[in-house]
């Protein structure tokens, strides 16, 4: 039986490494490699249409988490190395029969979502938070911390955000709270949203978000931005950062509210208070929701 794995060398042996190809030509050739390998050993057209997509998603997207993350009914994927793929559907979680091809093209797909959030992981840092193009919230931990290979959780968001009206009809919420808590944003009270791992913090604040008053301006402080604040023209939205290989240039929640109390705002939102922040929150007596 042809693995993708001989396939993927195949393609890779016949790529010109001095230029950039592009999708319509890579595409052509994995459809040649595949036709060639159809020859050697019967290939349905399904499979050879899956293994297609999965070999272009090794080259040019994330391997085969870009499948995981195009079906919207997966809430989480959960990467425990690189033979054991877990992922949440429905509300249960389920073992994948997917698998990497190598670690180290595991380690080469999280090196290009870290990238992307301009965050660093390795061996001497090997924590990290990140996030995908689409909003989708990523954490890594590699070894020597992670002792069965490197390990990568990814939490997904609705294509839609999540209004109060939704969570009415999801019976998460009656209107009389609703009512009441549009009230308080509108205020300006300071509110403090609290819970467990999955329980819905950044969705019901997203959802209460519709509640701010249009004319204010609002600055939203993030880890990694996930906030969907929704119908505010006047939005700053900043992000921490952290050190660079030479260990500066770190920019902390901290110093993000502190800069952001200068910034002549009506709103503070910060999305998540996990350290000494919570000190510096309190002691601004900031409006947050």
């Amino acid at each position: 039986m042809i693995e993708a794995e001989q396939l993927h060398a195949r393609i890779l042996s016949r790529l010109d490494m001095t230029r950039d190809m592009e999708d319509e030509e890579l595409t052509e050739l994995i459809y040649e490699v595949l036709q060639e390998a159809s020859q050697e050993e019967y290939l349905p057209l399904d499979q050879k249409t899956m293994l297609g997509k999965e070999l272009f998603n090794a080259f040019r997207k994330l391997d085969l988490l870009q499948e995981f993350l195009e079906d919207e009914q997966i809430t989480e994927i959960m990467i425990n190395g690189t033979q054991n793929i877990f992922i949440e559907k429905a509300g249960r979680i389920i073992q994948s029969d997917k698998r990497f091809l190598s670690r180290d093209k595991l380690e080469d797909v999280i090196q290009q979502i870290v990238a992307g959030s301009n965050r660093l992981v390795n061996e001497a840092s090997p924590i990290a938070d990140a996030r995908l193009a689409d909003g989708s919230r990523v954490n890594v931990v590699l070894p020597p911390v992670a002792l069965n290979g490197p390990i990568v959780t990814i939490r997904k968001f609705a294509k839609e955000a999540i209004t109060m009206k939704k969570l009415m009809e999801w019976q998460s919420i009656n209107s009389e709270v609703s009512g009441f808590l549009a009230l308080l944003v509108a205020a300006g009270y300071n509110i403090f949203i609290s819970g467990g791992t999955g329980s819905g913090k950044t969705t019901f604040l997203n959802a209460l978000s519709q509640y701010i008053p249009k004319n204010e301006r609002i600055i939203t402080i993030e880890d990694n931005a996930e906030l969907q604040i929704q119908n505010v023209k006047n939005l700053v939205r900043l992000e921490a950062r952290n050190a660079n290989v030479e260990g500066t240039g770190e920019v902390t929640i901290r110093d993000l509210i502190k800069s952001a109390l200068r910034m002549r705002p009506d709103r503070i939102i910060v999305g998540e208070v996990r350290s000494a922040e919570a000190i510096d929150m309190l002691q601004a007596l900031i409006c947050t929701i």
